[in-house]
């Protein structure tokens, strides 16, 4: 699974998105409010995991997760 935060402009926030292996698109939702799209995929017991990668990850920057 591939993670990339997404830098917003101007009044569209910050997003984040969640690719699998083929790099396809899994999840994308917004920094603030992660819980329902990480819910949707089955992510909700490893959403406090993602949120602290998130926290670290420099806009722009593709990270490979091993969950």
């Amino acid at each position: 699974m591939y993670i990339i935060k997404v830098k917003g402009v101007a009044k569209i926030p910050d997003y984040v998105q969640l690719r699998d292996d083929k790099f396809t698109l899994l999840a994308y939702f917004r920094v603030d409010r992660p819980e329902k799209s990480l819910d949707k995929v089955g992510l909700t017991d490893k959403a406090e995991y993602i949120m602290n990668v998130i926290k670290d990850l420099p806009f722009g920057q593709i990270l490979k997760l091993d969950i």
